[in-house]
Parts: C-alpha cells; sequence; structure tokens
C-alpha cells in the first residue's frame, strides 16, 4: 500500500517535507518506520513471516509488527496503530518501552532502495498466541521462538537466511535488550 510518509535527512533528522513510499524507496530517500519486538515472560519472540507479495523482504521472517510511519504522524500511535493492524491486539503507550533508533539502509534491486529509521520498542506480550489476529495482507504468519533459538538461528548461516537481514548488532541489541527485561 502507497502512503505519505516524511522525508528524514541521512541523520534521522525530519525536513518538513513528504513523499510517498514507492517514491522514498525508488529514490533511496530516508523515512521513519517503527519496530515492536515482542516477548513473553518465558523467553520467547514473537516473529512474523512477511507476506509473499511484499515488495520488501517478502516471505522473510522478521520483527512482531513492524511499518511506515505515515507523514505527520506521531511515533507513538504509530507503534500503536500497526501493532493493531498487523496482529490484532491493543496496547497502550505504558506497554512500549523504547529501545532506540537504528539506522537501516538496504537495496533490494536497482529500483528499490529502503532508507529507514528504525523507532524500535519492545513490549511484553501478555495476550495468549492463539488470540493474535495476522493481517493477511502484510503477514502470512507468527511464531513464538526461544531467545536461545533464535539466537543460534541468526548466528547460523544456513538458518539466518530466512530472517531479514538487519545487521546482527541490531538483532543483539534487541534480544540483550529483552533479556535484561525477564
Amino acid at each position: 500500500m502507497d502512503e505519505l510518509i516524511d522525508i528524514l535527512d541521512t541523520d534521522g533528522n525530519y525536513t518538513g517535507n513528504s513523499i510517498m513510499k514507492s517514491e522514498a524507496h525508488k529514490r533511496g530517500i530516508f523515512h521513519p518506520s517503527i519496530h515492536v519486538w515482542l516477548y513473553t515472560k518465558n523467553g520467547e519472540v514473537l516473529i512474523q513471516q512477511r507476506a509473499k507479495n511484499k515488495d520488501t523482504h517478502p516471505g522473510l521472517w522478521d520483527v512482531s509488527v513492524a511499518g511506515h510511519i505515515g507523514a505527520g504522524e506521531d511515533v507513538m500511535e504509530s507503534a500503536i496503530r500497526e501493532v493493531k493492524e498487523e496482529i490484532g491486539l491493543d496496547i497502550t503507550e505504558n506497554e512500549l518501552y523504547k529501545l532506540g533508533v537504528y539506522k537501516y539502509s538496504y537495496q533490494h534491486h536497482k529500483d528499490l532502495l529502503d532508507c529507514e529509521f528504525h523507532h524500535t520498542f519492545l513490549s511484553e506480550l501478555k495476550t495468549p498466541f492463539s488470540a493474535l489476529k495476522m493481517q493477511e495482507s502484510e503477514v502470512d504468519d507468527l511464531a513464538l521462538i526461544t531467545l536461545t533459538s533464535f539466537q543460534k538461528e541468526l548466528e547460523s548461516n544456513v538458518n539466518s537466511k530466512k530472517y531479514v537481514p538487519y545487521e546482527m548488532e541490531y538483532y543483539e541489541t534487541v534480544l540483550n535488550a529483552i533479556q535484561k527485561r525477564l
């Protein structure tokens, strides 16, 4: 789905201008997004398999919830909205812990350079897994994986290929932060 998003400079600062997401991806223009990593007190992380029709990383396993921040939209409101849209879960601002903002750039092909700043949050998943409702246009599957298994898969040359290729440092930051909250 195409949407109007804000333009950021290469340091993640808002420029005051907006652009359609498709054009930003075509031209490699930085823009803001959200990542929400949901975890259980049992040391599991919720991951989602991206829909196979997505233009970026189709079919790969990814963060629990990810999405673009609409032009002029508040970061926290965007995170809450995306969680509701993608997995049918109602959360509040108090349930989100902001981990940080991470710069990301990935050349999918010659006409798609995705340049984002991920506003990254953690939140405890208190709702039963069976109660989650996938947004079919965005998500093909959901799974819970233990922190230990997730770490091993990310470090494996074979298994890591099924995940969105973020820098290992990003994954380690998220997993360490979750571990500290358990």
